[in-house]
C-alpha cells in the first residue's frame, strides 16, 4: 500500500473517531439537568420558529392569489375601457344627439297643471330621410374568451381577437355604405365595387350583411393569413359569422 493511501485511511479512521466522540460529547451534555433544560427550550423555540413559518408560507400565497386576482381585474378594466371608447367613438348616426341645452334647467319653472307646448319647426314638419343602419359585429366578451379552447386561440390575447372585429366591423360599414348610397352620386371606382359587391350575392345571403377577403384587402390594413384565419375560426366558434361557400368564393356572414 503506498504512503499516500495509509495517510488518506488514518485521516478518514481518525475523522470517524471525532465525530463519534462529538456525538457521545453531545449525549453526555443531554443527560445534565441545566444543560437539558436549556435544550428543551431550544426545541420549544424550534417549534414556535416553525409555525410562523408555516403562517408566513400561508400569507405569502395569499398576496400572490390577491396579486393576481388584480392584475386580472386591472386587464378587465382595460379590456371594458377600450371598449366604452369605441362605443363612445361609434354612437350610431340615427340616434338622438342630445346638447346641454335639452338638460332640465328650467323644469321646476314650469307649472306641473300647464300644458307643455310644443313648438313646430320646419325639421319637426319634414323629419330627415331615415339612414339605414349597418350591423357590426359584436366585440368578445371577457367571459367567452376564458371558453375558447386553449388549442383553438393559441397565442391570441383578447385585445387581439378584438382589434380585428373592429377592422371586420369597417370593412362591412364601408362596404355596406356603398350599397345604400344612390347611384347618381357614385364614382366610377365606388361604381365598381357596387356592381362586385352585387355579382356577389346569393339566395343564402339574401338579406344578410357579409364580406369577402377582397373587402378586407380593399377598406382594411389586415393580411388574410395564416392568423387572420385562426380569429376567423375562433369567430364562428363565437357564433360571431358563419361561411357561405359558392363560386369560388367564401363569404362570412355576421350572425
Amino acid at each position: 500500500m503506498a504512503s499516500s493511501d495509509l495517510e488518506q485511511l488514518c485521516s478518514h479512521i481518525n475523522e470517524k473517531i471525532s465525530n463519534i466522540k462529538r456525538t457521545l460529547s453531545l449525549r453526555n451534555c443531554g443527560q445534565e439537568p441545566a444543560l437539558r433544560t436549556m435544550l428543551d427550550k431550544i426545541g420549544d423555540e424550534i417549534i414556535v420558529v416553525n409555525e410562523l413559518l408555516n403562517k408566513l408560507e400561508l400569507e405569502i400565497e395569499y398576496q400572490e392569489q390577491t396579486n393576481h386576482s388584480l392584475k386580472e381585474l386591472c386587464e378587465s378594466l382595460e379590456e371594458d375601457y377600450k371598449d366604452v371608447e369605441h362605443l363612445k367613438e361609434n354612437i350610431p348616426p340615427h340616434l338622438p344627439q342630445v346638447t346641454a341645452s335639452q338638460n332640465f334647467a328650467n323644469v321646476s319653472d314650469l307649472d306641473p297643471e300647464e300644458p307643455v307646448k310644443v313648438e313646430e319647426t320646419a325639421a319637426t314638419k319634414k323629419p330627415p330621410k331615415e339612414q339605414r343602419s349597418i350591423k357590426e359585429m359584436p366585440f368578445i366578451t371577457s367571459d367567452e374568451f376564458n371558453g375558447i379552447p386553449a388549442y383553438m386561440k393559441s397565442r391570441l390575447t383578447y385585445c387581439q381577437i378584438n382589434d380585428v372585429i373592429k377592422e371586420i366591423n369597417k370593412a362591412v360599414v364601408s362596404k355596406y355604405k356603398i350599397l345604400h348610397q344612390p347611384k347618381k352620386s357614385m364614382s366610377s371606382v365606388a361604381r365598381n365595387l357596387y356592381h362586385r359587391f352585387i355579382d356577389e350575392e346569393t339566395k343564402d345571403t339574401k338579406g344578410h350583411y357579409f364580406i369577402v377577403e377582397a373587402d378586407i384587402k380593399e377598406f382594411t390594413a389586415l393580411k388574410a393569413d395564416k392568423r387572420f384565419h385562426v380569429i376567423l375560426n375562433i369567430l364562428r366558434h363565437c357564433r360571431r359569422l358563419s361561411e357561405v361557400r359558392g363560386g369560388g368564393l367564401t363569404r362570412y356572414v355576421i350572425t
